[in-house]
C-alpha cells in the first residue's frame, strides 16, 4: 500500500485569485489538442485546414466547459443548483461531468461545422483523436484534488486514505481514458478513414473502458447502486456510447464497401 501524498491543490494564489492543480490539468490538455491538431489539419484528408484549428479549439473548450459543468449540475449537483441559482459558477465547488461536456463538444463541433460547411461527424472525426490527453490529465487532477478514489481494496498499488487502501480509479481512468484511449485514436487514424469511423472508435472504447473502471470506483453517496446491486450511474451513462460507437464503426465500414462496389 502507498501513502498518498495530500496535494495542496492551489499552485499558488495572488489575492482571491487562485490557481488550481485542476485547472491546469484542463490548459494542458487543451494547449496538447491544439499542437496535434495543428499537425494533423496538414494531412491531405483532413477536414480542418491549419488556419481553422485555433477557432476549432476554441469553440471545443467553451463546449466543453459550458457543457461539463451543466451536466455535473443537472446530474449530480441539482438540488444545490436550486438552492442557489448562482452555484452553475462555483466551479471549485463541485466538479464537471464528462458526459456533459461530452454533450457539449458535440454541439460545439456542430456549430463550428455549420460555420464551415462541414457535418458535426466530419468534425469530431477530426477532434476524436485528441480528447483524450484532456481526459487523461483531467483524472490526474482528481487524483491531485484526493477525489473519485475507488474501492477498498489490498492490491500493493493502493493508497492509504484516511486509513483506508483504496483503489486509485482516477489513475486507472487516466491511464486507460487517457493514454491507452489516445494511442489506439492516434495510430488508427493515422491513415484516411472511412466517414465516421473515428468517431465511433472514440465512443466505442471510452464507453467500454469508463464501463470497466466504474467496477472500481465508488459511486456516489446520493445516487449508489441504480440496478442488480452493481449497475453504477456512469455505467448507465456509458453503455449507450458502447452501442452508438458499434454502430458509427458499422455504417463507416458498411457504406465505405459500398462506395468501393460503386466504384
Amino acid at each position: 500500500m502507498l501513502n498518498y501524498p495530500e496535494f495542496d491543490p492551489i499552485i499558488f494564489a495572488i489575492g482571491p485569485v487562485a490557481v488550481r492543480w485542476y485547472g491546469l490539468m484542463y490548459v494542458l490538455g487543451f494547449v496538447a489538442a491544439w499542437f496535434l491538431a495543428n499537425r494533423r489539419s496538414k494531412v491531405p484528408w483532413s477536414p480542418i485546414k491549419p488556419e481553422q484549428v485555433d477557432d476549432l479549439i476554441f469553440y471545443a473548450m467553451v463546449g466543453v466547459i459550458v457543457g461539463g459543468r451543466l451536466g455535473y449540475c443537472i446530474v449530480y449537483g441539482w438540488q444545490l443548483w436550486l438552492e442557489d441559482p448562482l452555484y452553475v459558477f462555483k466551479i471549485t465547488q463541485g466538479g464537471m461531468s464528462f458526459h456533459g461536456g461530452l454533450v457539449g463538444v458535440m454541439t460545439a463541433m456542430w456549430l463550428y461545422g455549420r460555420k464551415i460547411g462541414k457535418g458535426m461527424w466530419q468534425i469530431t472525426d477530426f477532434m476524436a483523436p485528441f480528447v483524450p490527453i484532456g481526459l487523461g490529465t483531467g483524472r490526474v487532477g482528481n487524483f491531485i484534488n484526493g477525489e473519485l478514489w475507488g474501492k477498498e481494496t489490498t492490491v500493493p498499488w493502493s493508497f492509504n486514505v484516511n486509513g483506508q487502501s483504496l483503489h486509485p480509479s482516477q489513475l486507472y481512468e487516466a491511464l486507460l481514458e487517457g493514454l491507452v484511449l489516445f494511442v489506439i485514436l492516434w495510430i488508427f487514424s493515422r491513415k484516411e478513414r472511412p466517414y465516421l469511423a473515428v468517431s465511433g472508435m472514440f465512443l466505442f472504447w471510452y464507453g467500454a473502458f469508463r464501463f470497466f473502471v466504474e467496477f472500481y470506483r465508488v459511486p456516489d453517496a446520493d445516487k449508489g447502486y441504480i440496478l442488480f446491486g452493481w449497475v453504477t450511474q456512469g455505467q448507465i451513462l456509458t453503455a449507450p456510447m458502447i452501442v452508438l460507437g458499434a454502430i458509427l464503426l458499422f455504417m463507416a465500414y458498411k457504406n465505405d464497401k459500398a462506395v468501393e462496389a460503386a466504384a
